[in-house]
């Protein structure tokens, strides 16, 4: 049986999995690697931030996540495409470390997230169909 996610090591621990992940992915590796550039460090401690805001009830992320996303679907329109590789990309990051009801929370908010970001940016139209 795997462990559930307790702490804030483990969400970085998810949230590192994660990215060298997306890093290599073909339908969403390049809007992080070319379009926006991100500094990695610092984005996977921002990242950490919010989830263990929103997974353990920790407030340490103060910024909003939404606008730094509507900047990028400025630059490079988020397709429903982008959204289910990153969903299902998330998934198989927690799947492979964890299990447990904290685990299965993370999955139940990053499919929220998903949704309400590609309603805010485009309408119901391009909701995502995982899960």
């Amino acid at each position: 049986m795997k462990p559930d996610i307790k702490s804030r090591a483990d969400i970085e621990k998810l949230i590192i999995l994660f990215y060298e992940q997306v890093r290599e992915d073909k339908t969403i590796g390049f809007i992080f690697n070319d379009v926006v550039n991100i500094n990695w460090q610092k984005h996977i401690s921002l990242i950490t931030d919010f989830w263990e805001t929103i997974l353990l009830d920790n407030p340490v992320y103060k910024n909003n996540a939404m606008e730094v996303h509507y900047e990028i679907n400025k630059i490079l329109p988020l397709q429903p495409k982008h959204f289910e590789s990153w969903l299902l990309l998330f998934y198989n990051s927690i799947d492979t470390l964890f299990e447990g009801k904290t685990a299965t929370l993370a999955k139940v908010r990053a499919k929220s997230i998903t949704d309400l970001m590609q309603f805010k940016m485009n309408g119901n139209k391009n909701k995502s169909t995982l899960l």
